[in-house]
């Protein structure tokens, strides 16, 4: 099957958890909105009134199913393009973990943006500050905590190991100074996170140029401000 990826052409987002399973997959795929008049096919999937119509990027055509939300993606996914067992005792954990990583995505974004996503950063500045404080004291070590745990029982690669791959790459981009102090205390996490980074057809994707870099337009953003003290 040829899968169609609908997300936005110039951020990473929660588009980019998808594209690493489709491309560590090696799976047949094309990123809609990044070919021309990409956009306006994905607007019009938005604009349709039909009861099936996504609420937002990103979702995913395959045959005659559109599937919008990214756990839910990648629910249906897993087990086609080999990233996740038939199982369902063992999909259903696997889509609670990514549901927890869907939790602490949301309290990233909101590090920068913690009154509202209408507004821009620099309107809401100093709540950001201390919505990051808050966030990398407390937060943050109780998500790595909690994933930390729960790799040591995990052996076979899944595509909620792809997306704690992502989740490290960004929370490096963002909070460099953050995570440089606390990877020492999660070895399992970062052997997760390079054994990831090694899997061949996933290395040529990030050594590509397919792999969009993070940006200020992203979820995981830099602001030097938000990671000191």
């Amino acid at each position: 099957m040829r899968y169609e990826l609908y997300y936005w052409p110039s951020i990473q987002g929660r588009g980019e958890f998808i594209r690493l399973a489709l491309e560590d997959a090696g799976a047949d795929y094309v990123d809609v909105a990044r070919r021309s008049r990409g956009m306006e096919a994905m607007i019009k999937i938005l604009e349709n009134k039909s009861r099936a119509q996504p609420f937002a990027p990103p979702f995913l055509r395959a045959g005659r199913l559109l599937i919008g939300q990214t756990a839910n993606i990648l629910h249906y996914l897993g087990p086609r393009i080999g990233l996740a067992p038939r199982g369902e005792p063992a999909r259903l954990w696997l889509h609670q973990l990514q549901l927890t990583i869907a939790d602490w995505l949301v309290e990233v974004h909101d590090t920068h943006h913690p009154i509202g996503a209408g507004l821009y950063y620099e309107q809401q500045k100093k709540e950001a500050k201390r919505r990051s404080l808050d966030f990398r004291r407390h937060r943050l070590p109780k998500f790595l905590h909690y994933f930390e745990r729960v790799l040591r029982e995990e052996k076979r690669i899944t595509y909620v190991h792809l997306s704690l791959f992502q989740m490290v790459e960004g929370l490096r981009y963002a909070f460099p100074r953050t995570m440089h102090r606390l990877e020492p205390k999660y070895p399992k996490l970062i052997e997760t996170h390079d054994r990831v980074a090694e899997r061949p057809r996933l290395a040529a994707y990030l050594a590509s140029k397919r792999r969009i870099a993070f940006n200020r337009e992203g979820i995981f953003r830099h602001y030097p401000e938000l990671d000191a003290g």
